[in-house]
């Protein structure tokens, strides 16, 4: 197990080392070409989003699309480990059916629609400033109905586990059903999250953390060395989101990471309890969609606002909380809350695994 884990720091140290490399000399090319963030001018149900607007217009023109840099180093460290495997350096690259094959199909897939999307609303190619909607959910249907296939026809998995309150419950038909929405909901949630310098970055590094912990002693170590880099990649673009921000993540970042965590969620839940632990870890935000949810409900049947502007952290900031307090706040909730979970989980292996 030692070995193991001195590979997996290894592989986590040259992406860390290499995203911190390539990161100004990607900033300084996006500066040059203009691919520069655009303040949105309208909310989800298309009036005019005249708080949001005020509150970030010193951000317009901030460079996007982390997302190309992720995919790149991700790619690179793949074809580190064949080059790695093929001069005996190491027993396995890193794409795996029985660990990675479904988690870094996702991450890619998805990934390159949000650079897409975020090429287009810089662009603004023809008459569309971005992916229209539609567009969008059709290709996370795709891939999200593709994971679903995957566990459900592929890998004979009709369960979900829910310990801490019950065991494996068989949903039959429904559990392609179920993974299928609860893929497209994850994704969204990180996107929805992203709108502050450095929130879903800090939140998903230490959700990567927790994740990581738990598949390590759990014994699929290809997947742990597959988080770690993320994980690395994440900590060295934490250096330039921090506010100020000198680069987003945007759609490119959010997509690959709701899609690596859905796909993650689904290979646990084949081998333990970890769905009903996982509502706690990704409890903020649950709570920072529902709120975006309930605004847009509110404004379609009540014809006015619930909030004076959604999701919760802009409304904080609206409120007068500076951004970085905010930030600080909602990490260390989310440490909190990780600490909790890898308690439970260790405590599911009643002891087991110490």
């Amino acid at each position: 197990m030692l070995i193991k884990l001195n590979s997996i720091i290894i592989f986590a140290l040259v992406a860390f080392f290499l995203s911190w490399i390539i990161y100004p000399l990607y900033i300084k090319l996006l500066h040059k070409y203009k691919l520069g963030k655009t303040i949105r001018e309208d909310s989800a149900t298309w009036e005019k989003s005249v708080i949001f607007s005020q509150m970030h217009e010193h951000k317009k023109g901030t460079p996007t699309m982390w997302g190309g840099i992720f995919l790149l180093v991700v790619g690179l460290m793949i074809w580190a480990s064949y080059v790695l495997k093929h001069y005996w350096f190491v027993n396995n690259t890193l794409v795996t059916r029985q660990e990675t094959y479904v988690l870094l199909f996702g991450f890619f897939s998805m990934g390159l629609i949000g650079l897409v999307d975020d090429i287009l609303n810089i662009k603004w190619h023809g008459k569309v400033k971005w992916l229209s909607a539609k567009t969008k959910l059709i290709w996370m249907f795709i891939f999200a109905a593709f994971i679903s296939r995957r566990f459900y026809s592929k890998l004979g998995v009709d369960y979900i586990n829910f310990w801490p309150f019950g065991g494996n419950v068989s949903l039959g038909i429904l559990y392609p059903i179920i993974t299928f929405f609860l893929t497209i909901s994850i994704v969204n949630a990180i996107n929805i999250t992203d709108g502050l310098d450095g929130l879903a970055g800090g939140l998903m590094m230490i959700i990567l953390f927790v994740l990581a912990v738990i598949t390590f002693f759990n014994g699929t170590f290809i997947a742990t060395t597959v988080i770690a880099i993320i994980m690395a990649i994440l900590i060295a673009f934490m250096f330039y989101n921090i506010n100020p921000a000198k680069i987003f993540m945007w759609d490119s970042g959010a997509f690959a990471l709701g899609w690596l965590l859905s796909a993650l969620l689904y290979m646990l839940n084949m081998r333990m309890g970890i769905l009903l632990p996982f509502v706690v870890l990704f409890g903020i935000f649950i709570i920072d969609t529902w709120s975006s949810f309930l605004q847009i409900l509110s404004k379609k049947y009540r014809k006015k606002k619930l909030f004076a502007v959604s999701p919760l952290h802009h409304l904080f900031e609206h409120r007068g909380t500076p951004e970085t307090t905010i930030v600080m706040k909602a990490w260390l909730i989310q440490w909190i809350l990780a600490a909790i979970v890898i308690i439970a989980i260790f405590y599911q292996f009643n002891g087991k695994i110490l």
